[in-house]
């Protein structure tokens, strides 16, 4: 059973990239031997993650963000069984919302940042799928 699990977040020390890249560095660790797949897309402090990946394996992971000292303000946004993976190629790949063109964040919410509070789960969603299709997602397998 696969599923799709999108968060919001917000940085316990915002501004620090260090959170950042140990966050996408535990992720690429941890994630191939799990099956777990997604993106996390950040900015001003705020991460909104997608996470794929088997129902067990993605409820757990979700579990331990929601206690991880460098997560604040932890919302599931989106949850929902799935036929197949929209960012498989991915074991965590990355958006810095801040070098994304504007008019895509504009597409999706009131102002050009990165603020998933303010919109639905399937408003996240259509920005991060958006994101994918323009290539704005990097990182490694």
């Amino acid at each position: 059973m696969l599923v799709r699990l999108l968060y919001a977040s917000r940085s316990a020390q915002p501004g620090s990239s260090d959170v950042t890249d140990a966050i996408l560095a535990q992720s690429r660790s941890h994630n191939p031997a799990c099956g777990i797949t997604g993106i996390l897309c950040y900015g001003g402090g705020i991460f909104l993650q997608a996470l794929e990946g088997g129902r067990e394996q993605v409820s757990e992971l979700f579990g331990h963000i929601q206690k991880d000292p460098r997560h604040t303000d932890v919302v599931l946004l989106h949850y929902e069984e799935i036929s197949e993976r929209h960012f498989g190629g991915w074991s965590m790949g990355q958006v810095n919302a801040a070098k994304v063109n504007t008019a895509i964040l504009l597409k999706y919410s009131e102002k050009p940042e990165l603020d998933p509070y303010a919109v639905s789960g399937q408003m996240s969603l259509a920005l991060l799928e958006d994101l994918m299709a323009n290539a704005a997602i990097c990182g490694r397998t």
